[in-house]
Protein backbone atom coordinates (compact mmCIF):
# COMPACT_ATOMS: atom_id res chain seq x y z
CA UNK A 1 0.00 0.00 0.00
CA UNK A 2 1.34 3.41 -0.96
CA UNK A 3 0.42 5.90 1.76
CA UNK A 4 1.05 8.78 -0.66
CA UNK A 5 -2.49 8.20 -1.91
CA UNK A 6 -3.96 8.82 1.55
CA UNK A 7 -4.55 12.04 3.45
CA UNK A 8 -2.35 12.50 6.53
CA UNK A 9 -3.86 13.60 9.82
CA UNK A 10 -5.11 17.15 9.54
CA UNK A 11 -8.17 19.18 10.51
CA UNK A 12 -10.91 16.67 9.64
CA UNK A 13 -12.65 15.29 12.73
CA UNK A 14 -14.69 12.17 13.33
CA UNK A 15 -17.84 14.30 13.40
CA UNK A 16 -17.05 15.46 9.85
CA UNK A 17 -17.48 11.87 8.64
CA UNK A 18 -21.26 11.88 9.07
CA UNK A 19 -22.85 8.45 8.94
CA UNK A 20 -20.03 5.90 8.82
CA UNK A 21 -20.06 2.44 7.25
CA UNK A 22 -17.20 -0.02 7.86
CA UNK A 23 -16.59 -2.89 5.43
CA UNK A 24 -15.52 -6.03 7.28
CA UNK A 25 -16.47 -4.59 10.67
CA UNK A 26 -15.88 -7.82 12.62
CA UNK A 27 -12.07 -7.83 12.59
CA UNK A 28 -10.29 -6.57 15.70
CA UNK A 29 -9.02 -3.35 14.12
CA UNK A 30 -12.27 -2.41 12.40
CA UNK A 31 -14.43 -3.42 15.36
CA UNK A 32 -12.30 -1.24 17.62
CA UNK A 33 -12.72 1.74 15.31
CA UNK A 34 -16.49 1.14 15.14
CA UNK A 35 -16.66 0.97 18.95
CA UNK A 36 -14.74 4.25 19.21
CA UNK A 37 -17.16 6.01 16.88
CA UNK A 38 -20.21 4.55 18.62
CA UNK A 39 -19.02 5.56 22.11
CA UNK A 40 -18.42 9.01 20.62
CA UNK A 41 -22.10 9.12 19.68
CA UNK A 42 -21.69 8.80 15.92
CA UNK A 43 -24.03 6.79 13.63
CA UNK A 44 -22.25 3.60 12.53
CA UNK A 45 -23.10 0.65 10.31
CA UNK A 46 -20.95 -2.20 9.10
CA UNK A 47 -21.01 -5.32 6.99
CA UNK A 48 -19.56 -8.68 7.99
CA UNK A 49 -20.22 -12.19 6.68
CA UNK A 50 -19.06 -13.97 9.86
CA UNK A 51 -20.59 -13.56 13.32
CA UNK A 52 -17.47 -12.36 15.13
CA UNK A 53 -17.64 -12.08 18.96
CA UNK A 54 -17.24 -8.29 18.75
CA UNK A 55 -20.45 -7.76 16.78
CA UNK A 56 -22.86 -8.27 19.69
CA UNK A 57 -21.16 -5.45 21.57
CA UNK A 58 -21.38 -3.14 18.56
CA UNK A 59 -25.09 -3.86 18.20
CA UNK A 60 -25.59 -3.15 21.91
CA UNK A 61 -23.98 0.26 21.38
CA UNK A 62 -26.45 1.04 18.59
CA UNK A 63 -24.47 -0.07 15.55
CA UNK A 64 -26.28 -1.50 12.52
CA UNK A 65 -24.60 -4.72 11.37
CA UNK A 66 -25.39 -6.20 7.95
CA UNK A 67 -24.66 -9.89 7.45
CA UNK A 68 -24.26 -9.48 3.69
CA UNK A 69 -22.17 -7.33 1.38
CA UNK A 70 -24.45 -5.42 -0.97
CA UNK A 71 -24.99 -1.97 -2.45
CA UNK A 72 -28.10 -1.29 -0.34
CA UNK A 73 -25.92 -1.30 2.81
CA UNK A 74 -24.61 2.11 1.71
CA UNK A 75 -28.01 3.84 1.59
CA UNK A 76 -27.86 6.97 3.74
CA UNK A 77 -24.12 6.59 4.34
CA UNK A 78 -21.68 9.53 4.09
CA UNK A 79 -18.31 7.84 4.66
CA UNK A 80 -17.15 4.30 3.85
CA UNK A 81 -14.14 2.88 5.72
CA UNK A 82 -12.09 -0.10 4.58
CA UNK A 83 -8.92 -1.85 5.75
CA UNK A 84 -5.93 -3.18 3.82
CA UNK A 85 -7.57 -6.63 3.95
CA UNK A 86 -10.42 -5.43 1.70
CA UNK A 87 -9.71 -5.84 -2.04
CA UNK A 88 -10.13 -2.76 -4.22
CA UNK A 89 -12.77 -4.55 -6.31
CA UNK A 90 -14.96 -5.30 -3.28
CA UNK A 91 -18.63 -4.73 -4.17
CA UNK A 92 -19.27 -2.11 -1.49
CA UNK A 93 -16.01 -0.27 -2.13
CA UNK A 94 -16.75 -0.03 -5.85
CA UNK A 95 -20.31 1.12 -5.14
CA UNK A 96 -19.13 3.76 -2.65
CA UNK A 97 -16.86 5.29 -5.26
CA UNK A 98 -19.58 5.11 -7.92
CA UNK A 99 -21.89 7.07 -5.63
CA UNK A 100 -19.19 9.63 -4.87
CA UNK A 101 -19.14 8.87 -1.13
CA UNK A 102 -16.14 9.75 1.00
CA UNK A 103 -13.93 6.63 1.06
CA UNK A 104 -11.24 6.35 3.74
CA UNK A 105 -8.67 3.76 4.72
CA UNK A 106 -9.03 2.71 8.35
CA UNK A 107 -5.93 4.70 9.27
CA UNK A 108 -7.39 7.89 7.75
CA UNK A 109 -10.65 7.49 9.69
CA UNK A 110 -8.69 6.83 12.87
CA UNK A 111 -6.53 9.88 12.23
CA UNK A 112 -9.70 12.00 12.00
CA UNK A 113 -10.75 10.72 15.42
CA UNK A 114 -7.38 11.87 16.83
CA UNK A 115 -7.71 15.46 15.62
CA UNK A 116 -7.27 17.92 18.48
CA UNK A 117 -5.89 15.26 20.87
CA UNK A 118 -2.40 14.52 22.17
CA UNK A 119 -1.80 11.21 20.47
CA UNK A 120 0.44 8.54 21.98
CA UNK A 121 1.18 6.16 19.09
CA UNK A 122 2.80 2.79 19.82
CA UNK A 123 4.65 1.06 16.97
CA UNK A 124 7.18 -1.77 16.73
CA UNK A 125 7.67 -5.30 15.45
CA UNK A 126 6.63 -6.91 18.74
CA UNK A 127 4.78 -5.86 21.86
CA UNK A 128 2.59 -3.14 20.35
CA UNK A 129 -0.71 -4.39 21.72
CA UNK A 130 0.53 -5.10 25.25
CA UNK A 131 2.42 -1.79 25.42
CA UNK A 132 -0.55 0.20 24.08
CA UNK A 133 -2.78 -1.48 26.66
CA UNK A 134 -0.34 -0.69 29.46
CA UNK A 135 -0.04 2.97 28.45
CA UNK A 136 -3.84 3.19 28.32
CA UNK A 137 -4.29 1.72 31.78
CA UNK A 138 -1.58 3.95 33.25
CA UNK A 139 -3.31 7.04 31.86
CA UNK A 140 -6.66 5.78 33.13
CA UNK A 141 -5.17 5.19 36.59
CA UNK A 142 -3.80 8.75 36.50
CA UNK A 143 -7.36 10.00 35.97
CA UNK A 144 -6.90 11.58 32.53
CA UNK A 145 -9.55 9.39 30.79
CA UNK A 146 -7.84 8.81 27.43
CA UNK A 147 -9.47 7.72 24.21
CA UNK A 148 -7.84 4.56 22.87
CA UNK A 149 -7.85 2.10 19.98
CA UNK A 150 -5.85 -1.08 20.54
CA UNK A 151 -5.26 -4.07 18.26
CA UNK A 152 -6.59 -6.40 20.93
CA UNK A 153 -8.87 -6.41 23.96
CA UNK A 154 -7.72 -5.59 27.47
CA UNK A 155 -8.84 -8.76 29.25
CA UNK A 156 -10.93 -7.36 32.11
CA UNK A 157 -12.18 -4.34 30.16
CA UNK A 158 -13.35 -6.57 27.32
CA UNK A 159 -12.79 -3.82 24.81
CA UNK A 160 -10.09 -2.55 22.50
CA UNK A 161 -11.47 0.97 22.04
CA UNK A 162 -13.14 3.82 23.95
CA UNK A 163 -13.91 7.50 23.53
CA UNK A 164 -12.55 9.34 26.55
CA UNK A 165 -13.06 12.89 27.76
CA UNK A 166 -9.37 13.66 28.26
CA UNK A 167 -6.86 15.24 25.87
CA UNK A 168 -4.85 12.05 25.29
CA UNK A 169 -5.50 9.47 22.57
CA UNK A 170 -3.58 6.18 22.74
CA UNK A 171 -3.34 4.18 19.53
CA UNK A 172 -1.57 1.09 18.24
CA UNK A 173 0.20 2.14 15.03
CA UNK A 174 0.45 -0.59 12.40
CA UNK A 175 3.57 -0.64 10.22
CA UNK A 176 2.55 -3.68 8.15
CA UNK A 177 1.00 -1.59 5.35
CA UNK A 178 2.81 1.71 6.04
CA UNK A 179 -0.42 3.23 7.36
CA UNK A 180 1.33 4.43 10.53
CA UNK A 181 2.88 7.17 8.39
CA UNK A 182 -0.51 8.90 8.25
CA UNK A 183 -0.49 9.76 11.97
CA UNK A 184 0.96 12.85 13.61
CA UNK A 185 1.73 11.78 17.20
CA UNK A 186 2.67 13.86 20.18
CA UNK A 187 4.44 10.81 21.64
CA UNK A 188 5.85 8.00 19.51
CA UNK A 189 6.78 4.74 21.24
CA UNK A 190 8.74 2.22 19.16
CA UNK A 191 9.19 -1.04 21.05
CA UNK A 192 11.65 -2.65 18.62
CA UNK A 193 12.52 -2.85 14.93
CA UNK A 194 13.14 -6.26 13.34
CA UNK A 195 12.70 -7.82 9.92
CA UNK A 196 9.02 -8.43 9.24
CA UNK A 197 6.43 -7.51 6.60
CA UNK A 198 9.16 -7.78 3.98
CA UNK A 199 6.41 -8.35 1.40
CA UNK A 200 5.73 -4.62 1.91
CA UNK A 201 9.24 -3.30 2.53
CA UNK A 202 11.53 -5.67 0.65
CA UNK A 203 14.39 -5.53 3.14
CA UNK A 204 15.28 -4.50 6.69
CA UNK A 205 16.89 -1.22 5.65
CA UNK A 206 13.67 -0.02 3.99
CA UNK A 207 11.66 -1.09 7.05
CA UNK A 208 14.03 0.78 9.39
CA UNK A 209 13.74 3.86 7.17
CA UNK A 210 9.95 3.72 7.53
CA UNK A 211 10.19 3.59 11.33
CA UNK A 212 12.55 6.57 11.24
CA UNK A 213 10.05 8.43 9.04
CA UNK A 214 7.29 7.58 11.54
CA UNK A 215 9.40 8.92 14.41
CA UNK A 216 10.09 12.16 12.51
CA UNK A 217 6.34 12.78 12.33
CA UNK A 218 6.32 13.28 16.11
CA UNK A 219 5.31 16.76 17.29
CA UNK A 220 8.43 18.91 17.94
CA UNK A 221 7.08 19.57 21.44
CA UNK A 222 6.64 15.86 22.05
CA UNK A 223 9.14 13.02 22.23
CA UNK A 224 10.11 9.57 20.96
CA UNK A 225 10.55 6.53 23.23
CA UNK A 226 12.40 3.43 22.08
CA UNK A 227 14.23 0.40 23.49
CA UNK A 228 17.95 0.59 24.20
CA UNK A 229 18.17 -3.21 24.40
CA UNK A 230 16.94 -3.68 20.82
CA UNK A 231 19.53 -3.27 18.05
CA UNK A 232 17.02 -1.67 15.69
CA UNK A 233 15.72 0.63 18.40
CA UNK A 234 19.25 1.67 19.34
CA UNK A 235 20.14 2.49 15.71
CA UNK A 236 16.94 4.49 15.43
CA UNK A 237 17.71 6.47 18.59
CA UNK A 238 21.20 7.29 17.34
CA UNK A 239 19.85 8.50 13.99
CA UNK A 240 17.18 10.69 15.53
CA UNK A 241 19.46 12.16 18.19
CA UNK A 242 21.97 13.09 15.49
CA UNK A 243 19.12 15.09 13.92
CA UNK A 244 18.51 16.92 17.19
CA UNK A 245 15.25 15.16 18.07
CA UNK A 246 14.07 14.34 21.60
CA UNK A 247 14.55 10.62 22.13
CA UNK A 248 14.36 8.67 25.38
CA UNK A 249 15.30 5.02 25.77
CA UNK A 250 14.48 2.24 28.22
CA UNK A 251 15.93 -1.17 29.01
CA UNK A 252 18.59 -3.00 30.98
CA UNK A 253 21.41 -1.38 28.99
CA UNK A 254 23.69 0.78 31.12
CA UNK A 255 23.05 3.87 28.97
CA UNK A 256 19.24 3.56 28.87
CA UNK A 257 17.43 6.69 30.08
CA UNK A 258 15.05 4.50 32.07
CA UNK A 259 17.32 1.83 33.47
CA UNK A 260 15.83 -1.50 34.53
CA UNK A 261 17.75 -3.58 37.06
CA UNK A 262 17.25 -6.70 39.20
CA UNK A 263 14.70 -8.13 36.75
CA UNK A 264 13.13 -11.28 38.19
CA UNK A 265 10.57 -13.35 36.27
CA UNK A 266 8.70 -16.36 37.65
CA UNK A 267 5.38 -18.08 37.10
CA UNK A 268 3.83 -15.57 39.53
CA UNK A 269 4.93 -12.50 37.57
CA UNK A 270 7.85 -10.23 36.76
CA UNK A 271 9.36 -7.37 38.72
CA UNK A 272 12.26 -4.93 38.37
CA UNK A 273 13.71 -1.72 39.75
CA UNK A 274 13.39 1.41 37.58
CA UNK A 275 15.54 4.53 37.59
CA UNK A 276 15.35 7.68 35.42
CA UNK A 277 17.92 10.48 35.43
CA UNK A 278 19.37 9.15 38.66
CA UNK A 279 15.96 9.14 40.33
CA UNK A 280 14.65 5.83 41.64
CA UNK A 281 11.09 5.09 40.60
CA UNK A 282 10.94 2.08 42.90
CA UNK A 283 9.89 -1.46 42.05
CA UNK A 284 7.56 -2.14 39.13
CA UNK A 285 5.56 -5.38 39.29
CA UNK A 286 3.37 -7.18 36.78
CA UNK A 287 1.15 -10.16 37.60
CA UNK A 288 2.35 -12.16 34.57
CA UNK A 289 5.81 -13.54 33.79
CA UNK A 290 8.24 -12.59 31.04
CA UNK A 291 11.17 -10.20 30.64
CA UNK A 292 9.56 -9.00 27.40
CA UNK A 293 6.49 -7.95 29.39
CA UNK A 294 8.78 -6.06 31.76
CA UNK A 295 10.28 -4.20 28.77
CA UNK A 296 6.82 -3.32 27.47
CA UNK A 297 5.87 -1.95 30.86
CA UNK A 298 9.07 0.12 31.02
CA UNK A 299 8.00 1.92 27.85
CA UNK A 300 4.71 2.81 29.54
CA UNK A 301 6.44 3.94 32.74
CA UNK A 302 8.86 6.17 30.81
CA UNK A 303 6.07 7.73 28.73
CA UNK A 304 4.06 8.45 31.87
CA UNK A 305 7.11 9.99 33.56
CA UNK A 306 7.78 12.27 30.57
CA UNK A 307 4.08 13.25 30.45
CA UNK A 308 4.51 14.27 34.10
CA UNK A 309 1.94 11.79 35.36
CA UNK A 310 2.31 10.33 38.87
CA UNK A 311 4.69 7.37 39.01
CA UNK A 312 2.36 5.86 41.60
CA UNK A 313 -0.34 5.64 38.92
CA UNK A 314 1.99 3.62 36.70
CA UNK A 315 2.93 1.30 39.57
CA UNK A 316 -0.71 0.72 40.52
CA UNK A 317 -1.93 0.19 36.94
CA UNK A 318 0.84 -2.24 36.03
CA UNK A 319 0.55 -4.10 39.32
CA UNK A 320 -3.08 -4.86 38.43
CA UNK A 321 -2.59 -5.20 34.67
CA UNK A 322 -5.03 -7.91 33.52
CA UNK A 323 -3.25 -8.63 30.27
CA UNK A 324 -4.53 -8.65 26.71
CA UNK A 325 -6.53 -11.37 25.07
CA UNK A 326 -4.39 -13.69 22.95
CA UNK A 327 -1.23 -12.43 24.69
CA UNK A 328 -0.23 -15.16 27.14
CA UNK A 329 -3.92 -15.77 27.78
CA UNK A 330 -4.76 -18.57 30.17
CA UNK A 331 -7.67 -20.55 28.73
CA UNK A 332 -8.11 -23.10 31.50
CA UNK A 333 -7.03 -26.47 32.87
CA UNK A 334 -8.43 -29.96 32.27
CA UNK A 335 -7.17 -33.34 33.44
CA UNK A 336 -4.12 -31.69 34.96
CA UNK A 337 -3.10 -29.96 31.71
CA UNK A 338 -2.87 -26.15 31.62
CA UNK A 339 -3.87 -24.51 28.30
CA UNK A 340 -2.74 -21.07 27.13
CA UNK A 341 -3.26 -19.06 23.95
CA UNK A 342 -0.61 -16.75 22.48
CA UNK A 343 -0.69 -14.53 19.39
CA UNK A 344 3.06 -14.71 18.62
CA UNK A 345 4.01 -15.75 15.09
CA UNK A 346 7.27 -13.85 14.47
CA UNK A 347 10.30 -15.88 15.66
CA UNK A 348 11.49 -13.30 18.20
CA UNK A 349 8.12 -12.97 19.92
CA UNK A 350 7.65 -16.74 19.69
CA UNK A 351 10.99 -17.31 21.43
CA UNK A 352 10.18 -14.87 24.22
CA UNK A 353 6.72 -16.34 24.76
CA UNK A 354 7.95 -19.95 24.74
CA UNK A 355 10.80 -19.18 27.14
CA UNK A 356 8.25 -17.66 29.52
CA UNK A 357 5.91 -20.65 29.15
CA UNK A 358 8.86 -22.89 29.89
CA UNK A 359 9.10 -21.11 33.26
CA UNK A 360 5.39 -21.73 33.84
CA UNK A 361 5.67 -25.41 32.92
CA UNK A 362 8.29 -26.03 35.60
CA UNK A 363 8.80 -29.80 35.78
CA UNK A 364 6.08 -30.40 33.18
CA UNK A 365 6.50 -30.48 29.43
CA UNK A 366 5.68 -27.68 26.99
CA UNK A 367 3.50 -28.73 24.04
CA UNK A 368 3.07 -26.15 21.27
CA UNK A 369 0.16 -26.15 18.83
CA UNK A 370 1.32 -23.72 16.15
CA UNK A 371 -0.39 -22.26 13.09
CA UNK A 372 2.04 -20.14 11.03
CA UNK A 373 0.76 -16.79 9.77
CA UNK A 374 1.46 -15.95 6.09
CA UNK A 375 3.40 -18.01 3.58
CA UNK A 376 5.97 -15.32 2.82
CA UNK A 377 6.93 -15.01 6.50
CA UNK A 378 7.05 -18.77 6.99
CA UNK A 379 9.29 -19.10 3.93
CA UNK A 380 11.59 -16.12 4.57
CA UNK A 381 12.01 -16.79 8.31
CA UNK A 382 11.76 -20.58 8.24
CA UNK A 383 15.07 -21.24 10.03
CA UNK A 384 14.28 -18.71 12.78
CA UNK A 385 10.71 -19.96 13.28
CA UNK A 386 11.92 -23.56 13.39
CA UNK A 387 14.54 -22.68 16.01
CA UNK A 388 11.88 -21.01 18.18
CA UNK A 389 9.62 -24.05 17.93
CA UNK A 390 12.58 -26.17 19.01
CA UNK A 391 12.11 -24.74 22.52
CA UNK A 392 9.02 -26.96 22.83
CA UNK A 393 9.09 -30.53 24.10
CA UNK A 394 6.40 -31.50 21.59
CA UNK A 395 5.03 -29.73 18.51
CA UNK A 396 1.69 -30.09 16.75
CA UNK A 397 1.88 -28.05 13.55
CA UNK A 398 -1.08 -26.86 11.46
CA UNK A 399 -1.00 -25.61 7.89
CA UNK A 400 -0.02 -22.00 7.27
CA UNK A 401 -2.85 -19.47 7.45
CA UNK A 402 -2.31 -17.30 4.39
CA UNK A 403 -5.59 -16.25 2.78
CA UNK A 404 -5.17 -15.04 -0.77
CA UNK A 405 -1.51 -16.06 -1.04
CA UNK A 406 -0.48 -18.30 -3.97
CA UNK A 407 0.98 -21.57 -2.69
CA UNK A 408 3.73 -23.51 -4.45
CA UNK A 409 4.15 -27.30 -4.00
CA UNK A 410 6.15 -28.08 -0.87
CA UNK A 411 5.70 -24.62 0.64
CA UNK A 412 4.27 -23.97 4.08
CA UNK A 413 4.13 -26.31 7.04
CA UNK A 414 5.36 -29.36 5.11
CA UNK A 415 8.73 -27.65 4.76
CA UNK A 416 8.65 -26.08 8.22
CA UNK A 417 8.07 -29.32 10.13
CA UNK A 418 11.24 -30.81 8.63
CA UNK A 419 13.28 -27.82 9.79
CA UNK A 420 12.18 -27.95 13.44
CA UNK A 421 15.03 -29.42 15.54
CA UNK A 422 12.94 -31.99 17.42
CA UNK A 423 12.99 -35.79 17.13
CA UNK A 424 10.47 -37.17 14.66
CA UNK A 425 8.28 -38.68 17.37
CA UNK A 426 7.98 -35.30 19.15
CA UNK A 427 6.69 -33.28 16.21
CA UNK A 428 3.77 -33.85 13.87
CA UNK A 429 2.07 -31.98 11.03
CA UNK A 430 -1.72 -32.31 11.34
CA UNK A 431 -3.40 -31.14 8.17
CA UNK A 432 -7.04 -31.31 9.32
CA UNK A 433 -8.15 -28.85 12.01
CA UNK A 434 -10.63 -31.32 13.53
CA UNK A 435 -7.85 -33.88 14.13
CA UNK A 436 -5.76 -31.55 16.32
CA UNK A 437 -7.63 -31.88 19.67
CA UNK A 438 -7.34 -35.69 19.68
CA UNK A 439 -3.64 -35.47 18.79
CA UNK A 440 -2.98 -33.08 21.67
CA UNK A 441 -5.03 -35.18 24.11
CA UNK A 442 -2.96 -38.21 23.08
CA UNK A 443 0.33 -36.44 23.77
CA UNK A 444 -0.40 -34.30 26.84
CA UNK A 445 0.21 -35.60 30.36
CA UNK A 446 -0.74 -34.30 33.79
CA UNK A 447 1.49 -31.35 34.67
CA UNK A 448 2.08 -30.32 31.05
CA UNK A 449 1.46 -26.88 29.58
CA UNK A 450 -0.14 -26.64 26.14
CA UNK A 451 -0.14 -23.40 24.16
CA UNK A 452 -2.03 -22.61 20.98
CA UNK A 453 0.09 -20.09 19.10
CA UNK A 454 0.10 -18.15 15.87
CA UNK A 455 -2.42 -17.02 13.27
CA UNK A 456 -5.84 -15.63 14.33
CA UNK A 457 -7.90 -18.81 13.75
CA UNK A 458 -5.85 -20.78 16.29
CA UNK A 459 -7.44 -18.74 19.10
CA UNK A 460 -10.55 -20.88 18.56
CA UNK A 461 -8.63 -24.10 19.29
CA UNK A 462 -8.10 -23.66 23.05
CA UNK A 463 -11.66 -24.49 24.06
CA UNK A 464 -11.63 -27.54 21.79
CA UNK A 465 -8.44 -28.75 23.46
CA UNK A 466 -9.99 -28.33 26.90
CA UNK A 467 -13.03 -30.31 25.75
CA UNK A 468 -10.82 -33.11 24.39
CA UNK A 469 -8.82 -33.27 27.62
CA UNK A 470 -12.03 -33.25 29.62
CA UNK A 471 -13.43 -36.12 27.57
CA UNK A 472 -10.19 -38.03 28.07
CA UNK A 473 -10.63 -37.64 31.81
CA UNK A 474 -14.14 -39.04 31.67
CA UNK A 475 -15.89 -35.75 32.34
CA UNK A 476 -13.89 -34.50 35.33
CA UNK A 477 -14.17 -30.80 36.12
CA UNK A 478 -12.37 -28.40 33.79
CA UNK A 479 -11.57 -24.89 34.96
CA UNK A 480 -11.92 -22.34 32.18
CA UNK A 481 -10.42 -18.90 31.85
CA UNK A 482 -10.98 -16.76 34.92
CA UNK A 483 -10.06 -19.38 37.52
CA UNK A 484 -6.75 -21.14 37.95
CA UNK A 485 -6.24 -24.70 39.18
CA UNK A 486 -5.40 -23.34 42.62
CA UNK A 487 -8.44 -21.04 42.71
CA UNK A 488 -6.44 -17.98 41.74
CA UNK A 489 -7.62 -15.65 39.02
CA UNK A 490 -6.32 -16.61 35.63
CA UNK A 491 -4.27 -13.91 33.96
CA UNK A 492 -3.19 -13.08 30.46
CA UNK A 493 -0.27 -11.13 29.10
Amino acid sequence: MNTAQFTPAGTMTAEDLGRIHLIGVGGVGMAGLARLFLTRGLPVSGSELREWPSLAGLRALGGTIHSTHEAANLDGVDTVVYSSAIPQDHLELVEARRRGLRVLHRSEALAAAMTGRRTVAVAGTHGKTSTTSMVTMVLQQAGVDPSFVIGGEISEVGSGAHHGTGEHFVVEADESDRSFLIYRPYVSIITNVEADHLNTYGDLATLEAAFAEFARLTDPDGFVVTCADDAGGRRLAETLRAEGRRVWTYGESADADLRMSDVVSSAQGVRYLAEVEGRSLGEIRLPMPGRHMALNSAAAVLAAYLLELPVAAAEAALGAFPGVRRRFERKGVADGVLVYDEYAYHPTSMTLALQTLREVAGDGRLIVVFQPYRLYRTRDLQAEIAAALGIADELVLLEVFGPGEPRQPGEGSVALIEAVPLPADRKVFVEAWDDVPAEVARRARTGDVVVTMGAPPISLMGDQLLDALLARAGGATALRAGVGPDGAAATAG
